[in-house]
């Protein structure tokens, strides 16, 4: 850390999936990804598991990205500088972080993101909601085994939400016991090439899931957005008797978030929390 710099933020999370969100409207402000990886270590500096930059879309100019009507940008790291293509609990924040600041003046709005434009809703109970786009299921079937460090392994189906995720069914007696501390890895090597999200999920009841999730570029996190619509998309394939139910509700540890189907498009919908806690400046 630089006593040169100030940057001014505001701390937000969605079911404790946690960022630091700072303006930058004009693309003037660069945050190196050694500057992240410092900002979100919560020892030595403020501690999240992402860094949201506010861009308006017309200072940005990034190859195959279209903004469509969309004024503001996600601009998305990782807590290790990298970038992800979409973050559901980072859209809610970040919708969340644009209206308490006024830059969004009404309740439905879209936000542009790494992996397309988005549609979000602010509710009258202090929920968001965010159009997540429909699942891209490899064909054929990505079905890597994951190996944790600890040595046990698990199948997994993978899909993209636009994120990679490999979705592992375990028996709600091992969730709670599984060691992630130390990133998987998947057989064969190249099942995905860019690094995945693992989630490791129990069906508890018909449209109710648990899960627990590595994120690629973070580590284990309290919630996930993209991975809770991953295991909402496998749970629902995963037994006959699970095809009718279009709504789930998934539990990670950071509290509960609602994933639906719509059938007719394809698309999915993730609802939950979104809170801001603190701002103030940090030295850069």
């Amino acid at each position: 850390m630089s006593l040169l710099a100030e940057l001014a933020f505001v701390k937000g999370h969605g079911t404790a999936n946690d960022f630091i969100l700072y303006n930058n409207e004009d693309a003037t402000v660069e945050v190196s990804p050694s500057q992240v990886e410092a900002l979100c270590n919560r020892r030595s500096g403020l501690g999240a598991d992402g860094v949201i930059g506010a861009v308006r879309t017309q200072n940005v100019d990034l190859p195959g990205i279209n903004h469509g009507d969309a004024t503001w940008f996600m601009d998305h790291q990782n807590a290790d500088g990298s970038y992800a293509e979409m973050c559901g609990n980072g859209a809610r924040v970040f919708a969340r972080y644009l209206v308490a600041n006024g830059l969004e003046t009404e309740k439905e709005f879209t936000i542009s993101t790494r992996g397309g434009v988005r549609a979000v809703h602010l509710h009258p109970d202090l929920t968001i909601s965010v159009e997540m786009g429909p699942a891209l299921a490899p064909s054929p079937s990505l079905a890597a085994r994951i190996h944790l460090a600890t040595g046990e392994a698990f199948d997994s189906v993978g899909v993209f939400f636009p994120n990679p995720h490999a979705v592992c069914w375990v028996d709600q007696s091992v969730l709670s016991q599984l060691i992630l501390q130390e990133i998987p890895t998947a057989e064969p090597l190249d099942s995905f090439p860019e690094g995945m999200n693992v989630e490791f999920a129990t069906i508890t009841a018909p449209g109710e899931v648990t899960m627990r999730v590595f994120e690629r570029g973070v580590g284990e996190t309290q919630s996930c957005g993209t991975g809770a619509c991953a295991v909402a998309w496998a749970a629902r394939r995963s037994a006959a008797v699970y095809e009718k139910h279009l709504d789930w509700k998934v539990t990670v540890p950071g509290g509960e978030l609602l994933v639906s189907e719509n059938v007719t498009t394809g698309c999915f919908t993730l609802r939950g929390a979104a809170e801001l806690v603190a701002r103030g400046r940090v030295l850069i």
